[in-house]
């Protein structure tokens, strides 16, 4: 019997666009996320450098590219939080049937970008709904790692078989999987978190 549902953040709650993101660095020069580029943006989703030093670093690779450039071609995978989706988490709660997790991989520009486009009210009616809120840049652990799967489970002394989690990349999925923790793999734009109850 599922217990506990874990939930990812971006394009299950938050619409995202992962393409635009690459469209709008090409302005001052990226063509591709070279393994240098995707060790920078995983070690920043990971709190391991300041937001500062992130654009830092970036500016290195791109000396033409002005920190606003930077911050807004970064922050444009962010897009909107339709009100529905929250509406149904926070009936969910209500019911008391499952303890709620969020569980996602992110970092300290996108979490600023998303209180602007949300606003903090809507925020923090968000916030609320969850037992435990885990950004990747928080605990220093980012998906498809097992580390970040069993810290959760160990800090809220979860069984993996009565936990779900529900992401929308397959490599996250998997790894949970590993641990015997119940998965929905949500086809984006196929379906909606809003339909969880068919997969229960």
């Amino acid at each position: 019997m599922i217990r506990n549902l874990l939930f990812d953040f971006g394009d299950v709650f938050i619409n995202l666009d992962k393409t635009i993101v690459l469209e709008k660095m090409a302005s001052f020069g990226l063509s591709e996320i070279t393994p240098a580029l995707s060790d920078l943006m995983n070690n920043y989703e990971m709190g391991l450098l300041t937001s500062e030093k992130f654009i830092a670093e970036i500016q290195n690779h791109f000396p033409k590219a002005e920190v606003n450039e930077i911050t807004s071609a970064w922050n444009s995978i962010i897009l909107d939080f339709p009100e529905y989706r929250l509406e149904f988490l926070e009936k969910l709660k209500v019911t008391g049937k499952y303890r709620l997790f969020l569980l996602s991989n992110t970092n300290d520009l996108h979490i600023e970008k998303v209180k602007e486009v949300m606003g903090l009210e809507k925020w923090q009616r968000f916030r609320k709904c969850f037992k435990k809120f885990y950004l990747s840049q928080q605990i220093h652990l980012r998906k498809p790692s097992a580390a970040i799967y069993k810290y959760v489970l160990e800090e809220n002394d979860l069984t993996a078989q009565e936990t779900l989690f529900i992401d929308d990349t397959e490599e996250n999925i998997a790894a949970a999987s590993k641990l015997n923790i119940a998965t929905w793999h949500l086809k984006v734009g196929a379906e909606d978190v809003i339909n969880l109850k068919q997969k229960l």
